[in-house]
This record gives structure tokens, sequence and C-alpha cells, in this order.
């Protein structure tokens, strides 16, 4: 499969109209091979009549996804699918200054069978770019901790700091270099100072990284200079001996990308598609391009297409990282961290159960519990939580263990849950099993006030090596992609406001949409608005997702600033981190909280009564009362218009009734 061809030379069209005669063709000794020359001139090797195109299978190796977050159009599962379908052997993503889509990019490969090669393409100071690619998972290991360091030494999010002697320093022969695009230092000198000039730049690189490890990238976009500065370029690899590779630098997956490619560029620049059009390439757009068509582009430099294969092969693994496991916990002396966990889990199970008519049960649940976490390898984990929560409470923090951990008695016997499960007859297996594949899920909601605290706490006591944030992608929904198609489009801010305002939040742009919209929508943004949906604009923070490692995160995935201040992220989501076996917990903030505090603080000063939120009685009568008559305002998880409506109906009557009823309606 292939789009076209390519354009023709700009040489070969100005002869044309001029009417000059076509140049002579170069000599060819009898085995048919190139007679080396002086000068740079390289003329095409194999158009001889008689003679074809060798057969080549070609290698991808630079090409950015939507991940570039406005430089790139197509998600790296629509990169992989094209791959394939133009028949490549191997594809590389190589987005800018991280690893955002790697793990969606590793699935779709692996799901379609294709190699995939791990890079990216650094931001270097005065907006140099150098396009790294990783040689297996130690290179990996090595650029996405290069990578981190770059962003946290910057201070803030967006701000980058790499420095090219300490990338050199890490390298250490496991990065393959090549020289990039027109914003690489050998293409920039090359421009602005001619060969010699692009000859001390490469040397530069040879020096700092290795001369075996340095490869001469050859671009042709349909510009006038493209076979000038390729002849130059394959000249100069040819006298110092590297080896010349051609690539597309594709920004999109397929022609039909191209436009909405041009509109995400005119964005980054804040410009309109018009304003920005001088600065797009006249081929059309840089998208993926098949074997064929890239020998019919390169046949000038076959060996260009020839070695994007030999360095792809170098370069190709596998993405199964092995997953970090959890920072070790210290335990006193003579104590594992099993050992530790029973121990505090049988201490608090006599402070919650005895007394209780269900006191043997109680203490029995807690031993099978026990054994199950410890046969899954877990007791880290809950100690882990369990320290949280026990610095939640030094702090006089309010806290509370969320969601199925209510259902086990080793979390309530820890102070994590203040739920009673024997009691309630509530059951284990819901929260953890050995049938259950992957840890324990152990949301804890703390006063909304006060959970920068604890925030804070995780990141000092494990350090920002080993603890960071989870990561939310911030997608284009109906208003947004709507918003910047206009904006792309040119259309005035008044007008993009009007029409975004117009649409459904979380709309698919249908035809209904042009239909609400305040004022007709025209169909040209509507058409575009289309194609921004759902591709990502922007890296967010997650409500609360918090990983921790017993080594750098940043050798699995680099780590940034956040906007909000003191917070580092991961350059993941929560399902990227889980699909690698990265262990999240949830820190999330619940203003009733806040207030339910407050109110204990009340009861203390004026009653003298010191609540414990464990001893509650959940079959208070008036608490029903209230909740059958949605008297609810404030309440978590039954204080929405559903819940409201939903309560008097049901009138629920014990703590069970309530379980159905979240159940039925669920928050959000």
């Amino acid at each position: 499969m292939g789009w076209f061809h390519g354009p023709a030379e700009w040489s070969e069209v100005e002869r044309i109209l001029s009417g000059r005669s076509a140049p002579k063709r170069p000599e060819h000794t009898e085995s048919g091979k190139r007679v080396k020359r002086t000068g740079t001139f390289l003329p095409p090797v194999h158009d001889v009549p008689g003679e074809s195109l060798p057969t080549s299978t070609y290698a991808e190796l630079h090409a950015h996804s939507a991940y570039s977050f406005l430089d790139g159009a197509s998600s790296p599962e629509a990169m992989v699918a094209a791959a394939v379908d133009l028949g490549l052997s191997h594809i590389a993503i190589t987005d800018h200054n991280g690893f955002y889509g790697v793990v969606r990019f590793a699935e779709a490969a692996a799901e379609h069978g294709i190699a995939t090669v791990f890079g990216s393409e650094l931001t270097l100071p005065d907006d140099e770019h150098l396009l790294v690619l990783a040689r297996g998972n130690e290179g990996y290991r090595r650029l996405s901790a290069s990578i981190a360091d770059a962003h946290m030494r910057g201070g803030e999010k967006g701000i980058l700091s790499y420095d090219i002697d300490a990338l050199a320093k890490a390298s250490e022969g496991q990065w393959q270099i090549l020289t990039g695009c027109r914003k690489g230092a050998v293409r920039r000198a090359l421009a602005d100072g001619g060969p010699e000039a692009a000859r001390t730049e490469l040397r530069r690189l040879a020096a700092l990284f290795g001369h075996d490890n340095i490869a001469v990238e050859l671009t042709l976009h349909g510009e006038p200079e493209d076979t000038e500065r390729c002849d130059a370029l394959a000249q100069l690899a040819e006298e110092e001996g590297m080896p010349i590779v051609a690539t597309t630098a594709a920004h999109c997956a397929t022609p039909a990308d191209a436009r909405l490619s041009s509109a995400m560029a005119a964005l980054a620049a804040r410009d309109s598609l018009d304003d920005h059009a001088a600065r797009l390439p006249p081929a059309g757009g840089h998208y993926l391009r098949s074997a064929q068509e890239m020998e019919q582009l390169f046949r000038r430099w076959p060996d260009a297409v020839v070695n994007t294969r030999k360095i792809a092969q170098e370069a190709a693994f596998d993405l199964r990282l092995v997953a970090p496991n959890l920072p070790p916990f210290d335990v006193p002396e003579g104590h594992d961290e099993a050992s530790w966990l029973c121990e505090l889990a049988r201490r608090g199970g006599k402070r919650r159960f005895l007394g209780k008519k269900h006191e043997r049960e109680g203490f029995a649940q807690i031993e099978k519990e026990l054994e199950v976490i410890c046969q899954l390898g877990f007791p880290g984990y809950f100690l882990v939580v369990h320290d949280i929560v026990e610095f939640c409470r030094a702090e006089a923090i309010l806290c509370q263990g969320r969601g199925s951990a209510a259902n086990s008695a080793v979390c309530f016997a820890l102070g994590i849950t203040a739920i009673d499960p024997v009691g309630a007859g509530l059951l284990f297996e819901r929260f953890l099993s050995p049938e259950r594949d992957g840890p324990p899920d152990i949301d804890i909601d703390i006063e909304s006030g006060r959970r920068e605290e604890v925030i804070q706490h995780v990141y000092n006591k494990y350090g920002r090596r080993h603890a960071a944030q989870v990561a939310n992608v911030i997608t284009y929904r109906g208003r947004s992609a709507v918003r910047d198609a206009a904006k792309a489009l040119g259309y005035s801010p008044g007008q993009q406001d009007a029409w975004s305002k117009g649409v459904d939040r979380w709309s698919g742009l249908g035809a209904e949409s042009r239909e609400k919209s305040e004022g007709t929508v025209p169909e040209d943004v509507l058409h575009l608005a289309r194609q921004f949906v759902g591709l990502p604009r922007h890296l967010g923070i997650h409500s609360g997702g918090m990983v921790m490692c017993d080594r750098p995160v940043a050798e699995v995935v680099p780590t940034e600033w956040a906007r909000m201040e003191n917070r580092s992220v991961l350059q993941w989501d929560k399902d990227d981190c889980a699909a690698v076996g990265l262990v999240k917990f949830d820190l999330l903030g619940l203003g009733m909280l806040t207030a339910i505090h407050e109110a204990m603080d009340l009861a203390l000063a004026h009653k003298d009564l010191d609540v414990d939120l464990a001893d509650l009685d959940l079959a208070d009568p008036e608490v029903y009362e209230m909740l059958c008559r949605a008297d609810t305002v404030g309440v978590f998880q039954v204080e929405s218009r559903a819940q409201m409506s939903t309560l008097p109906r049901l009138r629920p009557r014990t703590f069970y009734d309530l379980v159905v009823e979240v159940a039925l309606i669920r928050p959000g």
C-alpha cells in the first residue's frame, strides 16, 4: 500500500521548464555500482535504463504521535495501524521530550505484530533538536532518566534544561543518535555556514556520543533546497564514514491527517492556517510512507533507505519493563514486612473487636485475610497505606478509606477504614482474593483543606526520585475542539467563544451540535473539530493517584513538574501505569470530611464528646429519617439530584439498604 511517490525534484522541474537538456548519467562500473566522486552533486545511482530499484524493507525511525502535544496529529495506535498497512518492518515513535504514549504504542505494536523502536526528540538549549533512539531496555532506562532530569532541572512545567555533556555521559553507547530535522545542529549549521560548519557539528556529536552511534538523517518534503541539502549531507556522511538514513519525520499517519497536522502546527505557533502556510511543507504534510515510496523518493541516495532497517534491527525491543517494587518499609528489628503487618493487625483487632458479640469471628477473619495478603506478597502495600493513615492521625488530619477496602477486617483493624466488615456481613473477596489480578486498591479520602500536607509527606518520606503523582491526559472534547478548530481557521475570538459555548461539553460533534450552537457553526469548523476530538491536548494531573517505587521511577517513565506548586508528575496516566505494573495509591480530597472534623471538634469543645467514627451507631433511626427526606446536601455519594430523588422512594432503613442505594446510582 502507498500514498504516492512524492514530488519531483525542484531542479528537475526547473530544467524541464527552462528547456535545458538532462545532465549526463553517472558513470557505472560493470557491477552497476557508482564510481567514487568528489563534490556535492550526488546523481541518481539507479536511474539507468534497464535497471530497477533494489528491493528493500523500510523502517521508520522518526515519527511523532499526538503525544507530541500539538505537534502530532495521530494516536500511537493509528500510527502503528498505518505502518502495518504500509508494510513497514519497524516503526519508532519519537515524541518530543518524553515517553507519554509509549505504553499505547507498545500495546498496539504487539497486537499488530510490528517491531518497535523507542526514542524521543529532545529540545536542547537554543531550541536545537537531538533525535535519540534507545537500544534495548538499558538504553530506554537511561533515556527516560535523562529526560526526567531535564524536566526536573527546569524547575517548572514546560521548562527543560538538557546538558549535552550529561546526555553524552548517560548514553554510554546505548543510544543511536540521528542528526535530526531542520532544527538539528548539523542541518542548522549547513544552512547557516555551509558544509564545513555542518562537518564541525557532526564531529562534535561524534566526539560526544561516539562515531559509531551517529547517523545522518535525510528528509524530503518537496522544498526547493531538498536535493542540494541531501546531497551535501550524504557527501558529508560518506567523508566522515557515517551512515545516512531516510525518514519521513512523520507528524501524522496518513495524507488524510495532514490538514489536522497543519492546524495543530498553526495552533502551537499561535497562528491561523493561512498565516502559518508559508512554514508548512510544500509536499502536503509529514506522514508515513511505504518502502516503495521511500525507495522512489530517495532513489538518489538508496543507502539511506537500506540503512533504516539495519539501525532498526539494532535498536528494536519489546517494552517489557520490569516494574519496580514498592519501597522497602522500615520495620522494627526482628520483623520483616509480613510479620510486622501481622503484629499491627492483631493489635488493632483487639482494639476494634474485643468485647463485641462477634469478637471471635473478627479475630478469625483477620487471620484469614493476613494469610491471603502474605500469600499474594502485599504486606508492604498495607504498611504504606497504614503509614499514611498514621501520619494523618498524628497531624490531626481526618482521613477515611473508601471503596471495597471497607470489606477488609485488616483495614478496619489498621484504622484505614471505620466500618466493621464482620458486623456488617461484608465480603472480603470483593476486595482481595488469590483469583484477582493485581494489587489491592485502597482509596484514602482526606479532608480537602489538608490533603496537600499528606501529599508532601509522601514526597518527603520516599523522595521525588521514588514518588510521583499519576498524570491525567487532557483530551479534546466538543467545546475545546470547536474553539481550537475555529482558531486555526482564522475566525475571531468572539466567534470561537460563541460557537464553543453552544456545543455540549461532552459532545461527539454530531449533526445536532450544529443545530444547538449559538449561531450556525461553519461546516469547515465542524469538520476539523471532529478530527480534534479524542486527541490529547496537554498533560494534567490525576485527582490523587501517586506511585511509589523502590528505585527511581524515572527509569521506567520520565517525571516532570506539574502546574500545581511543588508537585511532580509521571508522563503516564493511571491506565498506562497499571499496564506496566506500577502500583498506585489514591489520596483524594473530600470536603465533607472537613465538615465532619469541624463537627467532631465542636462536639468535643461543647459536649465533651470525643467522637470516633468507628464507634458511631450505624442503625441510628434519626439518620435514616433524614435520608428518607433526602436531607443529604453535602453527604458524599447520596447528594446528587438522582440520589435525592431516589431516597424518598426506596426509604433506606438499614446500612445495607444504603449499600444497595449507592450501587444503583454511582457517584458522577
